[in-house]
């Protein structure tokens, strides 16, 4: 039988979560604001991408509300994926209204530019941003460090289960990025007299948002169709259960990920023949409080008993 769903706190995650948002919405409205006053292609790209930013923080923590559900009776293993399919409606979100708006923008610039009209609010109003948004990623940043450890970036960020916090900080990130580029589209525009560099500046943002949707899309597509645990935690609930004198052998442990913070596990265990049923079934449940007190994160372990004469099948593990 699983154990019953514990529902994951996440303080953490939500603080990012929340800095993101707030920080975001006010952006937003003095990015539009700007890019009213002054016609700037490149401004008022910068403000899609922050107000569509600002709705991809309250998905996620629509989505983080679900996931923390206890379980039903129609879902016993609980809501953790909620979390991991509005990540990924975050990503779509990105794609489709951030990248493909800034690339609009940029393409109509392009073919009509104009003069920028009092670019000084423009390098106003990205500075406080960037003030903003550098906040907004330092605690980011500092969470998906918590979390990492010791381990490389790009390892980490393939290896974690949590889009709640690596989301908000590609987001961050590439808000960072766009206001270079749109300060970049601004002054070089202003200074070169050529109106249509702050439509190529637009463009270039259009692509720097496909390019992170594209990574944040890989990424949560995976968690939502369900990865499996880390080869050494699989390892280990091995070892842990071959250590059982009974356990004659055991094969490779199946396993999937629910939630950030929920594995669930089964095993193919082959006991020493001549056991007593009810013995067995002692020796399932120590193997099974032994292996949740180990690892805290396996909330759902299956042990299926196999006649010793029967070895179970050694193939690698699987979502």
């Amino acid at each position: 039988m699983p154990t019953p769903t514990n529902t994951p706190d996440a303080p953490q995650s939500k603080t990012a979560i929340v800095a993101a948002l707030a920080a975001n919405l006010g952006i937003a409205a003095i990015k539009f604001a700007a890019a009213w006053f002054t016609g700037s292609s490149a401004m008022l790209s910068e403000a899609i991408h922050s107000l569509v930013d600002t709705a991809n923080e309250w998905l996620l923590l629509l989505g983080l509300r679900a996931s923390q559900q206890p379980a039903t009776e129609r879902r016993p293993f609980g809501y953790g994926r909620e979390l991991y399919f509005w990540a990924f409606m975050v990503a779509v979100f990105i794609f489709l209204i951030g990248g493909g708006l800034s690339l609009y923008e940029g393409y109509e610039h392009l073919r009509h530019p104009a003069p920028l009209s009092s670019p000084t609010w423009n390098y106003v109003v990205l500075g406080l941003a960037f003030c903003f948004d550098g906040g907004s990623f330092l605690v980011a940043r500092r969470m998906f460090n918590a979390q990492r450890g010791g381990q490389p970036f790009w390892q980490a960020f393939r290896a974690s289960k949590d889009p709640s916090v690596f989301v908000v900080l590609f987001e961050d990130a590439s808000d960072l990025l766009g206001l270079l580029i749109a300060f970049l589209g601004v002054f070089l525009s202003h200074w070169l007299n050529k109106p249509a560099l702050d439509g190529v500046a637009s463009l270039l943002i259009g692509v720097l948002l496909l390019v992170v949707a594209g990574l944040l899309l890989r990424e949560t597509k995976s968690l939502l169709l369900g990865e499996p645990a880390e080869e050494a935690i699989l390892q280990r609930i091995a070892e842990l259960v071959d250590a059982e004198k009974a356990v004659a052998r055991t094969a490779a442990p199946l396993s999937s990920y629910l939630s950030p913070h929920e594995i669930l596990v089964v095993l193919t265990v082959s006991f020493e023949p001549g056991l007593p049923a009810a013995q067995v079934v002692e020796i399932i449940e120590r193997l099974r409080t032994a292996v949740q007190q180990a690892h805290p994160d396996v909330k759902h372990l299956f042990i299926q008993p196999v006649a010793a004469s029967k070895p179970p099948d050694y193939g690698s593990s699987v979502a």
